[in-house]
């Protein structure tokens, strides 16, 4: 497998894509997703071959999304990112629905950690190489307070609002993006 990138403009700045391929796009498995200064972030590095045109697909879910055509994404992502644990968070993230949110007390209880275990889910979300794609910015505080985005907490505001999501000083407000239900 070859690592490839392509670069796509965004309302939220100019997306990095990144991914492993067998030199097909149905071999595309996308390993990060980043958008500029973001906490770590993907960078390009020397060896990376830079391929648009096996990304065409992926360009082309992320391009409706940000036109609102789209509200969910179906891409093959790369096998063997994150710990275990990680990868438990990230799953429980992908299944909240589009304009939707859950808190990170609420994330951790999905994955069975509890107390001490939201820092850690908290963190899990942090390292998520998959932004927007990987919903992680549909995790916000018990209060309702936009927290912890990797990609800058401006950017997660523009997310949610993009979703509906009525944003005032850094909280979402009720009438905006809608709360998933326990268990669902």
């Amino acid at each position: 497998m070859t690592t490839v990138y392509t670069r796509v403009a965004s309302p939220v700045g100019e997306l990095l894509l990144v991914g492993e391929s067998d030199g097909t796009a149905e071999g595309l498995r996308l390993v990060s997703l980043s958008v500029p200064g973001q906490k770590g972030g993907a960078v390009v590095q020397d060896g990376w071959l830079e391929v648009p045109e096996l990304f065409v697909g992926v360009v082309a879910q992320v391009e409706a999304y940000f036109a609102g055509r789209s509200t969910r994404f179906d891409v093959p992502f790369a096998e063997g990112v994150g710990t275990e644990f990680q990868r438990r968070v990230w799953q429980v993230v992908e299944s909240i629905p589009y304009g939707q949110t859950l808190s990170y007390g609420e994330v951790a209880a999905r994955v069975g950690a509890s107390g001490a275990g939201v820092r850690a889910v908290g963190t899990a979300i942090g390292r998520n190489p998959l932004l927007v794609v990987r919903p992680c910015h549909r995790v916000i505080g018990a209060d309702g307070a936009l927290r912890g985005y990797a990609g800058g907490l401006e950017r997660k505001q523009v997310l949610l609002g993009l979703e509906g999501a009525a944003c005032v000083e850094g909280v979402v407000k009720a009438g905006g993006a809608s709360r998933v239900r326990a268990g669902g």
